[in-house]
């Protein structure tokens, strides 16, 4: 059941894939975009057989990935439904980046819960929290230190792939958003992780 959802999942990110390679006008700041998923995708599919992942972690790392190509197809600062967003709660910017660094603190905090709970490398619920708090913030820190390196690099080129829209405090603000992901982890999500690791040690 879950190879089969998984490999349904990875072909319809692949269809998602293409075409927002396809339809991007910014070609490059695409592939910085999506190259996680490039990545992350098929590293699953190649795992799945002697390490699986809990259906909750499967499924938030497929709607991660969503986020990710869409925020390539138009740029991060340009995203349709963030405008909308930002209308109807009076924002001076659209937020749609902050949803990705949401997902980018929630998807690593869970996947380092996943191990760190799985391989008994760590004993107690709190000490757990804390560590997997550390990770999502140093996944987070280890990405703005990409984006400053693009910018070195890529001088102006590198505008639409940071996504600042004018924000000084934007660095600030992205690992603030993953923090918030990876609390949500913790707090919210970690009894129903918990009842599906459970259930994938019992299979």
């Amino acid at each position: 059941m879950t190879s089969t959802f998984l490999k349904s999942g990875a072909f319809i990110l692949l269809l998602i894939l293409i075409y927002t390679g396809l339809s991007t006008a910014d070609r490059l700041t695409w592939l910085m975009e999506v190259t996680p998923v490039i990545i992350v995708v098929p590293l699953l599919l190649a795992t799945h057989t002697r390490y699986p992942l809990t259906p909750l972690l499967y499924t938030l790392i497929f709607f991660h990935a969503i986020i990710l190509m869409v925020g390539g197809l138009y740029t991060y600062a340009k995203v349709p439904i963030g405008f909308d967003v930002q209308e109807w709660f009076g924002l001076s910017r659209n937020p749609y980046d902050k949803l990705g660094h949401f997902f980018q603190g929630l998807v690593p905090a869970l996947a380092a819960r996943e191990i760190l709970v799985r391989g008994g490398y760590v004993r107690g619920r709190k000490m757990i929290a804390f560590l997997v708090c550390c990770v999502a913030l140093a996944i987070s820190a280890v990405y703005e230190l990409i984006e400053w390196a693009a910018a070195m690099s890529l001088g102006q080129g590198a505008d639409e792939f940071l996504g600042t829209q004018g924000d000084v405090w934007d660095t600030q603000s992205d690992m603030f958003c993953a923090l918030l992901g990876a609390l949500f982890t913790v707090l919210i999500l970690q009894y129903w992780h918990t009842k599906q690791l459970l259930k994938l040690r019992v299979a």
